[in-house]
């Protein structure tokens, strides 16, 4: 079953800066870069995504690391392979981020947020160790957030839209720590599934991304948090 979030049912008490700052700023780098001739768009993703296979070969090997074999688990983080999956990250990133920004502050949201995307990478490199392809987008980074959103809004319900095969599609309050289990769960599934038949080569997700990231984010959200919050 599709489900499809729309909104929760709380309101952040502050503008959510940076949650914006990253929407804009992941548009931008798509825009700049996809926008290029797809050859040119394909060095791009090489370049700056993140190369599970590279990284490994630096350990077998036991070469040094350079500054440019490790800044790709930040820069994977903001390049995206579609305009789909732009808009899918994105729209997520808006949802849970704004309330998670809200009780860690600006800052801390965004060091949070970048630190969720390093651990989503570690996952997996950690899983994938030999794939040749670059990883990109948001997802293991807002998947941080989505697990920092489990611990932090345990009371929180999703508007949830499930398309239905009649005219009109239903409309549902699903509360959010079963919607973000349910959504933990299908990663977990799919990840393990996945791992026997060729792992994020065969099915194109970077499952394992995501549930590091999830698990990163339930874990640390603690060090993050207002210890003020009004």
């Amino acid at each position: 079953m599709k489900m499809i979030p729309l909104r929760d049912n709380i309101a952040s008490r502050r503008p959510p800066l940076v949650t914006v700052l990253l929407i804009i700023l992941n548009s931008l780098v798509f825009y700049v870069s996809a926008g290029n001739h797809p050859a040119v768009f394909a060095k791009i993703l090489y370049k700056y995504g993140l190369i599970p296979a590279k990284i490994t070969k630096l350990f077998v090997t036991g070469a040094a690391f350079s500054l440019e074999d490790l800044y790709p688990f930040i820069t994977s983080t903001f390049l995206h392979g579609n305009l789909w999956h732009l808009i899918s990250n994105l729209w997520i990133l808006w949802l849970f981020g704004d309330n998670v920004e809200d009780r860690m502050g600006h800052i801390r949201f965004l060091i949070f947020y970048l630190i969720s995307g390093v651990i989503a990478g570690i996952t997996h490199l950690v899983f994938n160790p030999l794939l040749p392809v670059p990883v990109v987008g948001a997802s293991g980074a807002i998947a941080g957030v989505m697990g920092a959103y489990f611990v932090l809004f345990p009371t929180a319900r999703i508007i949830t839209l499930i398309p239905t095969f009649f005219i009109l599609p239903l409309f549902v309050h699903i509360p959010a720590v079963l919607y973000l289990f349910l959504w933990f769960l299908t990663q977990l599934y799919y990840g393990t599934t996945y791992a026997f038949i060729g792992g994020t080569a065969v099915s194109g997700v970077a499952w394992w991304a995501h549930i590091g990231g999830f698990v990163g984010g339930a874990i640390l959200n603690r060090f993050f948090i207002r210890r003020r919050w009004r």
